[in-house]
């Protein structure tokens, strides 16, 4: 199942691909891709994760860009 989060103020390419690679290695998770330019990560992961990813999502996000707000789409 697909599950798309905004990833608003995100402007640091460097930082969007650590976390692509991070979230790309939870559990569940069998791809993950940020894109910088529309600030979206894109999560495909087993129906039964998608709905406790956010918070997992949201540690890694700030571990690399503490600035930057998590918002489910």
């Amino acid at each position: 199942m697909k599950k798309t989060f905004i990833l608003e103020d995100l402007d640091c390419a460097h930082c969007a691909a650590k976390i692509e690679e991070a979230v790309g290695k939870l559990d569940g998770v069998s791809s993950s891709t940020v894109t910088l330019l529309t600030q979206k990560l894109v999560v495909e992961a087993d129906e039964a994760r998608v709905s406790s990813l956010k918070k997992e999502i949201e540690k890694i996000v700030k571990k690399y860009e503490p600035d930057v707000t998590v918002v489910e789409k």
